[in-house]
């Protein structure tokens, strides 16, 4: 029989193990994550002055489901602080394999809907899968194109990008029918990788500043409601319909 010391090393070891492998896996997917980027010899669009980012490759999908990702973007907290009421209808614009989407259908409950929207049909194929895995019904997969949102007009209390809109090709027609998809009351939630600060472990193009996304969005009717900053690298703004635009 082990002695207590004994056991104690024992422990602390395998502990070890695990945090190592964990970093190792942790490496590799960030290896993945820089590789998972479309990229040619064309000069980048910019959208006032702002790098377009390219969209991430449906290749890349188990970055988004990556160890970690929980404890630095919170996501349960993100939606408390949203506070989403049950009943509600919102979208997921961007959402991949369903990261936010299978909590947010959670949050809305059975009668409430999740009109979850990608480019890539690979990434919907991999959001059915995790719905079927976690007995999910009331998400609604969409196909979009980078001009064509599919979202139905007036019908939104919320419309969530995470980590998306640096990567929207046409930003002003994206949020231009978004804006028409949102009831008067509804909300643009915007979670980006904050711009302002260069210790923000990512590309430059895949981060915004406050200042950037104001300059963008306010122009096309919307108003700024809301900043929440206890993330540990992102930002999640909050923008209404501007009425008196």
């Amino acid at each position: 029989m082990a002695q207590p010391s004994q056991r104690s090393s024992h422990t602390r070891s395998r502990f070890l193990l695990r945090s190592f492998l964990a970093g190792l896996l942790s490496l590799f997917l960030l290896a993945t994550n820089s590789a998972s980027y479309a990229s040619d010899d064309a000069a980048p669009k910019t959208f006032k002055g702002r790098v377009i980012a390219p969209a991430m490759s449906y290749r890349g999908a188990g970055w988004l489901e990556r160890l970690g990702r929980e404890s630095t973007q919170q996501p349960e907290k993100v939606l408390d602080a949203l506070q989403i009421a049950p009943g509600s209808t919102v979208a997921d614009i961007g959402a991949g394999t369903g990261y936010f989407s299978l909590r947010l259908a959670k949050r809305v409950g059975p009668q409430g809907r999740v009109l979850a929207t990608d480019i890539q049909p690979q990434m919907l194929a991999f959001l059915k899968d995790n719905m079927r895995a976690n007995g999910i019904q009331n998400i609604e997969p969409i196909l979009c194109t980078p001009t064509d949102a599919k979202l139905p007009e007036g019908q939104l209390d919320l419309a969530l990008m995470v980590d998306v809109y640096h990567e929207l090709e046409y930003p002003e027609e994206t949020i231009a029918q978004v804006r028409r998809a949102l009831k008067p009351d509804g909300r643009l939630v915007l979670v980006e990788y904050r711009g302002e600060d260069p210790d923000v472990p990512i590309k430059p193009e895949h981060k915004t500043t406050l200042a950037q996304v104001r300059a963008e969005l306010e122009p096309m009717g919307f108003r700024l409601k809301e900043v929440l900053e206890f993330l540990l690298h992102q930002r999640i703004m909050v923008f209404v319909r501007n009425t008196e635009r």
